[in-house]
C-alpha cells in the first residue's frame, strides 16, 4: 500500500489548519488512501484545543504582546506553544480497516510508528498506559503538562503532543515532536497564571530531541526518520506529492474560518470523537 506524503514546508498557524482540515476532508470525501503530512510554523504561534476557552486557558495579553497568532485547532487536547518543532499529520478514512475503530487504538499504532522514528534518531522512546496522572490546576492547559494514554515518553517526560478528530470512520490526528523546549517562555505564553514554580513543573515533565541527542539534528533528517518510522511500523510505502488542486482551494477558504475570531473565540456546538 503506497500512502501519499506531503513534504515539510512551513506555513503561518492559520495555513497549517487550513491545510489540515482540507486534506481531511478530500480524503474522507473520496475514500482516498491515507496522507502525511510533515509541517513546521513561520512563526511562534500558539494552538488551542477544540473544546478550549481562550481567555481562560492561555495568557493572550501575553501572546499579544508578543506578537502569537492563536488558532483553535479541529482537534481536541490542551493548548500548545508550536516554535522549533515538526509537526506531523495523518488523515485516513474508514475503508479498507487499516486503523483501530476507536481513538485509542488509533493512537497506540501512530505512537508506535513514532516510537519507530525516535529509535531511528537514536532515542529510546516508551508509550505511556495508564497514566493518569493528576495536574494542577496552574498547569491544566498545556498540553505538554502530562502524558495522555498512548503518547510518547523518553525517561519518563513527554516528547510528543498529539490530538485527534474522527468524523464517519475516518479521522486526522495530528502532533508536536518538539526539537527544542523553552518551559519559561512555554509558561509565559500558555499557563493563565506564569510562575516560576510552572515553568519548573513544565521542564521536569518535558523533553525535546535536541536536548536528548549529543548533536543536534535537522528538520530534514527527522522528517526522514517520522516517514521511515510509518513505513517500517506499518509494512508501506510512501510517494511525495503536493496538495491537489482541491485541497488547495479548499484550504485557501478554510484559512479565513481559522483567521475569523466567529471560530476562535466561540466554543461551537459539541462533536464527538475529539481528542487530545
Amino acid at each position: 500500500m503506497t500512502w501519499r506524503l506531503i513534504p515539510y514546508r512551513r506555513d503561518e498557524a492559520f495555513e497549517n489548519m487550513a491545510i489540515d482540515e482540507a486534506v481531511f476532508r478530500e480524503t474522507m470525501t473520496h475514500q482516498e488512501l491515507p496522507t502525511l503530512r510533515f509541517y513546521g510554523w513561520r512563526k511562534p504561534s500558539v494552538s488551542i484545543g477544540y473544546f478550549q476557552q481562550i481567555e481562560d486557558e492561555i495568557n493572550l495579553p501575553a501572546c499579544r504582546s508578543a506578537g502569537i497568532d492563536v488558532v483553535r485547532r479541529l482537534t481536541g487536547g490542551k493548548a500548545v506553544l508550536h516554535s522549533d518543532e515538526i509537526t506531523y499529520c495523518i488523515t485516513a478514512c474508514g475503508a479498507g480497516n487499516l486503523f483501530p475503530s476507536d481513538i485509542q487504538g488509533t493512537y497506540r499504532m501512530v505512537s508506535a510508528c513514532l516510537a519507530r522514528a525516535l529509535d531511528l534518531m537514536g532515542i529510546e522512546a516508551s508509550i505511556a498506559l495508564g497514566s493518569g496522572q493528576m495536574v494542577s490546576s496552574d498547569l491544566r492547559s498545556s498540553c505538554f503538562s502530562a502524558p495522555s494514554d498512548n503518547e510518547l515518553l523518553v525517561a519518563g517526560r513527554k516528547i510528543c503532543g498529539s490530538a485527534q478528530v474522527r468524523r464517519r470512520g475516518g479521522f486526522l490526528q495530528h502532533g508536536s515532536l518538539l526539537l527544542t523546549f523553552d518551559p519559561e517562555r512555554t509558561a509565559a505564553l500558555i499557563l493563565p497564571v506564569s510562575t516560576l514554580q510552572g515553568a519548573d513543573r513544565l521542564r521536569a515533565s518535558v523533553t525535546a530531541v535536541n536536548e536528548i541527542l549529543p548533536s543536534p539534528i535537522n528538520e530534514e533528517a527527522v522528517c526522514a526518520a517520522l516517514a521511515k518510522g510509518f513505513i517500517d511500523e506499518l509494512g508501506i510505502s510512501v510517494k511525495e506529492a503536493p496538495l491537489t488542486q482541491a485541497e488547495g482551494l479548499l484550504s485557501r477558504r478554510l484559512v479565513h474560518k481559522y483567521a475569523d475570531d466567529c471560530w476562535n473565540w466561540k466554543l461551537k456546538e459539541e462533536e464527538p470523537g475529539r481528542s487530545g
